[in-house]
């Protein structure tokens, strides 16, 4: 089974070149998957299988935190928005990519590739505001632990959380306004498999200087910031840690921080090995396949990283297991 069957490459090229005298667009090819003809069926099937985990399982940590009260404490409204951000996160790329799969029809209209892209670029920059607050959530209980209730109150959760959400949604505003009133006269077939900016600005026959300079002051502003927030709070947290003197003491302290320490590591590197780059340094499968990892692999891996080794989790599921046998007895 072809990529583009010939009648529909006839048709979409002549579409593009009656556009390209203005250098204005109306839609854009996907090229993603182009390459797996014969896998489209498989990967339509492990991708499907795989998104339906990630629902339920960070729709299972929303539940479980929602419902009992002995969570809802700092750590778990960290971890409760985190949720939520993993669901937006994939579900922002993967519904399309299922469909185009399932239907052959790779194009997406200019608006909705904005959109698309707009999401992306506001998830990315909600999730590094929220990592770092978690972060300095972990200093606080291992460094200051008599203090954590009035350095970690709610309403100075809702703060930090409010913060992540509102910088999250305002931030790519002057990435999606500038790439908007780009030309794109040379092509309109993304290699990738969703609407990036690296592979947007390649297609762009416009000066990218003006946008590559705001990529760098953007990166400087939130993703360094809050990388080194991050970096800083751990640093306290391992010197404070080495200080104590029982091994016992010492695991105790740091398993309260693995689970966020490992998603921090596993995202930062996929993050910065991407974005953090001139654009003229995009390589379409490496770039497709660290893609991947943020997309599908980091919300798959999220819920289970948190609540794995965490005894009060899993007793509030063994606590709402037994509420619902009861219910239906």
């Amino acid at each position: 089974m072809s990529f583009f069957s010939p009648a529909y490459r006839e048709e979409d090229t002549g579409c593009f070149m009656d556009k390209q005298n203005d250098g204005n667009i109306s839609y854009f090819m996907i090229q993603g998957f182009s390459d797996f003809d014969q896998m489209q069926i498989p990967i339509f099937t492990v991708l499907l299988m795989v998104y339906f985990i990630i629902l339920m399982s960070n729709l299972t940590v929303l539940v479980v935190i929602l419902v009992d009260s002995h969570l809802h404490t700092p750590m778990y409204m960290f971890l409760i928005n985190l949720s939520f951000l993993d669901i937006s996160f994939t579900s922002n790329i993967v519904p399309h990519l299922l469909y185009s799969l399932i239907t052959q029809q790779w194009y997406i209209s200019f608006m909705d590739c904005m959109i698309q892209m707009y999401f992306l670029l506001s998830f990315f920059c909600t999730d590094f505001i929220l990592l770092a607050s978690m972060a300095y959530d972990r200093y606080v209980a291992v460094c200051h632990p008599l203090l954590y209730v009035f350095h970690m109150s709610q309403k100075r959760c809702t703060f930090f959380v409010s913060a992540a959400w509102i910088i999250g949604f305002l931030d790519p505003t002057s990435y999606v306004v500038l790439i908007s009133k780009f030309s794109f006269c040379t092509s309109n077939i993304i290699d990738h498999f969703f609407c990036d900016l690296a592979p947007l600005l390649k297609l762009s026959c416009s000066d990218t200087f003006q946008i590559e300079v705001l990529n760098y002051v953007e990166s400087a502003l939130v993703t360094l910031n809050s990388f080194v927030l991050t970096v800083i709070s751990y640093i306290f947290i391992i010197s404070a840690i080495l200080n104590i003197k029982s091994a016992e003491g010492r695991h105790k302290a740091f398993s309260t921080c693995t689970s966020h320490l490992t998603c921090v590591i596993i995202f930062y590197s996929t993050i910065i090995s991407l974005y953090i780059r001139p654009i003229s340094t995009y390589a379409p499968k490496q770039d497709q396949f660290f893609a991947l990892l943020y997309i599908v692999l980091i919300p798959l891996l999220n819920p289970f990283i948190y609540t794995l080794k965490n005894k009060e989790f899993q007793a509030a599921v063994r606590k709402l297991r037994r509420s619902r046998l009861s219910f239906y007895r």
